[in-house]
Formats: C-alpha cells, structure tokens, sequence
C-alpha cells in the first residue's frame, strides 16, 4: 500500500490537545527550507527546545519533532522567514485550534507590541497563511485568488468554506445526511459527512455495518450503531484518550507491539501509516505502540523521509533550494503566458477583422437581417425562414447564399463573408453589431494587457531567483557592518540590496516621522480614528484636523506608548509638517483643493463625551477650548524608498520624507486613480534601482498606495 503523505482530519484533531501542551514556549527563529516546510525553533520552561515543524508541499504535517529529527538550518534565511523572525522572535505561543474538523490548525502567539497567527492550510496545494490578531494577511507561502476566497498579502483572511462537523453532529443531522444519499455506507460517511475513506471504513467496522451496504437497505439499527462508534471515536479525541500506532509494510519479522523499543535488527519494513488509535482496519500490518500521537507523527514522517530517500538515492531536505528547478518552472510559466498573449493578440485580431467584414458587406448584411426581421413581423417560424434562405441560396441569390445558419432561440444569423463566419443579431443594425465585436477586442485586450503584467512579475520573479542563486554562497555581511561609523553607499548601484524589515505597532495607520524625528500617526477609517483617540492619545501630544469633513484624526506624538507621557516643546517644522500631512490625507485632497485651514489643540481638549443633546458618530471626537489655526496650509506629499535604518515605503510631507529617502515622487491633487499612479511609481523606482527585485519586494505599487492620498493624484513632474 502507498504510505500516508498527509495527516488526517482525525489526527489534526487528535494532535492538538498534545500541541498545547506547550502553550508558554517562547520563539526563538524561524527557519524555512524548499519554501513548503516551516520551523519555529521556541525554548519551553520545563521541556527545553521545542522544534515545531510544518509542511504544506507533498507532505502535509504539522507537530513538534525530535532534535535529531530537525534539518540543519538553511544558509541564507529568504524574506518569509526574516519576516517570521522580526513578529515573532521572544513571542509566546498562546496555542492552536483545529478549524472546524477541516485540515487547517491555527497556531497564536502574542508579543508585547502584536499578536500573530500561524494558519497551516494542510489540503490540496498547502499553505502557510501569517496573519496579524485581525486576520489581516502579513504573507503567505502561496497567493490564491479564487471566486469564493482570496489569500494575498494585505486581504483579510477567509477560512474556506466549511463542511459538516461529523464530531458534533446530531442524531437527527446524521441521520438526515446519511438519508439524503445515493450509494453505500461507506462512501457517504467519506463523503457527505467528512471522514475520508479510511475512518470511513473503520466505523463500519466498529460498528459491525457492512461497508458496501446500499444506503437504501441500512435502517435506523444500523445509523443507531454507526453514530454510537462515531460518539466513542469523539469523545476519546476530546480527553486526549488516544493509543498511537505506527503501521508497517513488507517487513520479515513482527514486532514486539509492547511499546517497548525494539533493539533488535529485525526489519519491520516500511512505514504506512501513523493512527491516533489502532485500527481494525490495519490489524495484518506489523506495529509500533507510541505513548504519544505527537512522538509517533514524528517518528513516522522521520522514517517516511529515510524510506524515500533509500528508494531516490537522493537526500529530500537540501539546506540548499532547487534554484535550477524553480528557474525551469517560471520559464515554462513564461512560455505559457507568452503563448496566451499570443492567443489573446489573435482573438482580439480577428474580431476586429469580422467587424469591418460587416461595414464592407453593408448592404449585403443589412439586407439579411430586414428580410428576418419583416418575415418575424409576419409570424414565419424560424425553420421557414431558414429554408426560404437555402431556396434562395440554390437560386443563385447573393443574400441567400452568404446564410450559414438562422439560430431562432438566439435571434442570430451565421453569415459567411469573405471565407469569414460572422455572426449578427438580426434585431440590431451593422453599426450595433460591429460594435459588440469590437467591444469584444477590446475586452480580449484587455486581458492581454492582465497576461502582460503577469509576465512582468514572473520574469522578475525568475530573475530574483537567479540573484538569490548566484549570491547563496555569499556570506550575509549586512549583520556585520555596523562598525560604529557611517558609511556612503550608492544603494542604486548594488546588485544585491540587503532587506531590513523591523514592523512597528503604528506601520497600520497613516504615518510618517517628522525632520525632527517626532512620530505622527493618521486613520485611514473611522474605525482607526476611534482607536487613535481611545487607545494612543497621550499627555503631551497634539491632535490636527481640518474643517473639512472626512478627515483623519491626526496625533503629533510627544512620546511612544510604551514611556511615561510628558509635554514636549514641539519644533514649528514638526507642528507644520503634521498639519500638512492632516490637510493632505483628508477630503480636501479628493475635491482637488490646493491649500486649507488646520487646527491643533493639546490632548487634553479631545473628547469622546458630547455636549448635552449631541451625539458623536464612530471616528468622531469633540473639542473643548481654543484652538491654534495654520491658515492656508497646502496639501502635500511624496513616496519614496528609505534603505537605512530600513528597507521599507514611506510617504508624507515632502520636506520630512524626500531627505530620509534614496529616491521619491512627489504627487498632487489630479485625475488618476490611487491604483494606476502606485503602478507609475513602481515603474519610475524601478528605472532608479539596479537590483530591480529589491524595489518589488519592498515597493511594490500595492505597498505604495498605501502612503497615496485618498482620491485622484497625479505625479509631479521634475
């Protein structure tokens, strides 16, 4: 029989409850190897080292191994796991939860400035999901974009779209699914109530049902004893009640099955499976008894990979990737796209082509489509309609004989012009017709123009992994260059920039910091605006806002959350900087106004309590005392890239953000979407940057966007 190559339903649930054991251990790296398995290295108070291992390629596991049983750590870790590492290096691990009974865990961990979850897709392609405590998606393995669900950095995530429950269904909701049914016992508890078909076939067992019955001939008798072994089976995975089994092929001696370990040389074969408890169905397969599912999930999969490796002859987990591999399967995705592009071209051709065969048989198409229309107008069925045509055709008519076929239930007409079948609604002029066909190009162009962009990002992704192919050898010295004194790099001309990412609690808001180092912080949604005032408002700091409407809450922070507050003398930059980034970030940028009026007032002046008869809606605060008006003030922005102290996007006031960047655009009031001026920006940076494959990483249009002002803008240009 083929091994099992990925955990069950059963066993994720059977796993968890083991898992949290470990609940309190605290993370130390992240570790990523071939892109498909992950490791947290934590240290546990009690049990030491803790190695969680998780893999969503063609092994799909999750569970804490042996030290002898984790891979050496990788060279150079990629962006993922650098990632992992800044959210959740000193995190607690608060625990996992099994998603309904589908195979999806969900790992949490806290830290003191976030929260972050780990969710582990472990079906069809597999996944790793990072999200922060609002599902909002940090990264992922894999970008999935679905009709029912999408999976891309910045999305929230959807879990998909959930299955029956068997471990928590009714009588009466196990019996009307079993009823509903068209085939035997068997299949219908794999199928329509979720167990796959090895547990499946172990409850029939259990339950002393024969597994091919007919849905039709089993009664409530033999439901009754099914649903009584699926209770059984239930509770002893919610009290942990588990007796783990490793299963084995093809050995020439049996082992003891004692749970003792076995010394001897006897060869048990190889392994097959890896059970939370044993079953019926495997009883004429040599075992292992383990005290714990965890331990034998670990030893299975260590064996299983041993066992591949002895067939292959080659080692499976290289600290090293397949660059060769993944450069093989871009250029073949690049072919492909190229050969859709060449398609869409064609189609796009060729509809244009039948649109002007209608103008250059005018007369002869408009002539069609009277005579359908004057004989409908009399009542003649379509079938006479179309044998009055062949009549004509066979007479020698022109007209007639350009008619391939009438479609009656469409109201169209196939008329062959120039060798060429076109096809036209009879109830609509030439004009209108040849309309519809060149819509049609357009929109085949349109997906032209999709395929091209998809092009672009795969051919830079094929080209970032050249780089990272030809720099693996290469020591990582950007972790060794802080000698204490700074030094000029031209970060445009190198080939290989180096990616510091450290995210702060802020980075979800609008912000920016000022030319006097001094922190401001935006909502971007009432929601934010309700959240800045409540949560991050301090003594000492200054709110902004403008007299327009649909403005965010805009703090100058005096002092970071996490130290005593106190006054600060706040340098005038500072104070005109964030009322510009109050104006610039507000409906007046959208109405394409230039310049108006911002207020400040201290943090004490802000409050949530309205005044007697008054209501304040979500994101809305109101003022008590004077305020300090900056008369005039005039919207302004730039988006640049900043590569020191980090690698990162930043936006804002242009006097704060053009001196803190390797290079920036400027932008004003104009009428292009959000969307297409992040996507010039894009391009714009690229041209700037030698290692194009860094720009896309830390400045992809989605990421500049992010710093754009709400509504239409336009690129200064220089």
């Amino acid at each position: 029989m083929e091994p099992k190559r990925e955990l069950t339903s059963v066993d994720l649930a059977a796993l968890v409850s083991e898992l949290n054991a470990y609940r309190g251990a605290k993370v130390d790296k992240a570790y990523l190897y071939d892109e498909d398995l992950l490791r947290l290295k934590m240290r546990d108070f009690d049990r030491g080292r803790v190695e969680l291992l998780c893999e969503v390629g063609d092994v799909k596991r999750a569970h804490v191994a042996a030290q002898g049983h984790v891979p050496d750590a990788p060279g150079r870790p990629p962006n993922f796991a650098m990632m992992l590492r800044n959210r959740l290096s000193g995190a607690d691990f608060e625990g996992v939860e099994q998603y309904e009974f589908d195979r999806i865990l969900e790992f949490s961990f806290s830290r003191e400035d976030r929260d972050t979850k780990i969710i582990v897709e472990l079906f069809g392609h597999g996944n790793v999901v990072v999200c922060d405590e609002n599902y909002e998606i940090v990264d992922c393995f894999d970008t999935v974009r679905l009709k029912s669900r999408t999976v891309a950095p910045g999305s929230l995530y959807e879990f998909p779209e959930s299955r029956i429950n068997p471990l928590t269904v009714s009588y009466e909701g196990f019996a009307q699914k079993m009823d509903q049914s068209d085939t035997d016992v068997v299949r219908t508890l794999a199928t329509q109530l979720n167990w796959g078909g090895l547990w499946g076939e172990e409850l029939c067992q259990r339950a002393g049902v024969e597994k091919t019955l007919d849905i039709e001939d089993a009664g409530e008798e033999e439901y009754e004893r099914i649903y009584d072994a699926v209770q059984r089976l239930a509770e002893s995975l919610k009290s942990a009640d588990v007796d783990p089994r490793v299963y084995y092929e093809g050995g020439e001696d049996e082992p003891a099955g004692d749970g003792e370990e076995d010394d001897s040389d006897s060869d048990k074969g190889r392994v097959v499976d890896v059970t939370p408890f044993p079953l019926e169905e495997r009883e004429s397969l040599a075992s292992d008894v383990y005290d714990t599912f965890n331990g034998a999930v670990d030893d299975y999969f260590f064996e299983l990979e041993r066992d591949d490796e002895e067939e292959t002859g080659q080692k499976k987990r290289s600290t090293k990737p397949d660059f060769q591999e993944q450069i093989e399967k871009h250029e073949r995705i690049i072919e492909q796209q190229e050969g859709a592009i060449q398609g869409f071209e064609q189609q796009a051709q060729a509809e244009r082509e039948k649109a002007e065969l209608l103008y250059s048989h005018y007369g002869l198409v408009d002539e069609v489509c009277s005579t359908i229309r004057s004989a409908r107008e009399d009542e003649v069925p379509w079938d006479d309609i179309e044998a009055t045509f062949e009549e004509g055709a066979e007479q020698g008519i022109d007209a007639a004989a350009a008619v391939v076929s009438i479609d009656g239930a469409n109201a169209t007409v196939t008329l062959e012009l120039d060798e060429t079948e076109v096809t036209v609604d009879v109830f609509e002029g030439v004009e209108k017709n040849a309309d519809v066909l060149y819509q049609e190009a357009k929109r085949v162009e349109g997906k032209k123009e999709g395929a091209l962009a998809a092009i672009e990002d795969t051919r830079e992704e094929l080209e970032e992994i050249k780089e990272r192919r030809d720099s693996w050898e290469e020591p990582d010295e950007s972790a060794d260059e802080d000698d204490g004194e700074e030094h000029d790099v031209d970060w445009t001309a190198l080939q290989s920039v180096p990616i510091r990412t450290d995210e702060k609690w802020f980075e979800r808001f609008r912000w920016f910091h000022t030319s006097d180092g001094f922190l401001v912080i935006g909502g971007r949604n009432a929601d934010q605006n309700e959240e800045l005032v409540k949560k991050y408002l301090d003594k000492g700091d200054r709110v902004f806002h403008t007299q327009a409407h649909g403005a965010p809450v805009t703090i100058l922070k005096a002092t970071d959350p996490s130290e005593p507050s106190k006054e600060v003398d706040f340098p005038e930059t500072s104070l005109e900087q964030a009322a510009q980034f109050a104006v610039t970030y507000s409906s007046v940028w959208k109405d394409g106004v230039y310049a108006a009026d911002v207020y400040e007032v201290g943090a004490d002046q802000v409050t949530k309590t309205p005044e007697s008869g008054e209501y304040l809606e979500k994101g809305a605060f109101a003022i008590r005392g004077d305020r300090t008006y900056h008369n005039d003030t005039p919207v302004g922005c730039a988006v640049g890239i900043q590569c020191e102290p980090q690698t990162r996007v930043v936006g804002g006031p242009p006097a704060a953000i053009e001196p803190v960047t390797v290079t920036s655009a400027r932008v004003e009031p104009g009428r292009y979407a959000q969307g297409d001026v992040g996507k010039r920006i894009y391009r714009q940076f690229r041209e700037v940057f030698t290692d194009t494959s860094f720009v896309r990483k830390v400045a992809s249009p989605d990421k500049i966007q992010h710093f754009l002002p709400p509504g239409g803008s336009r690129i200064v240009e220089e």
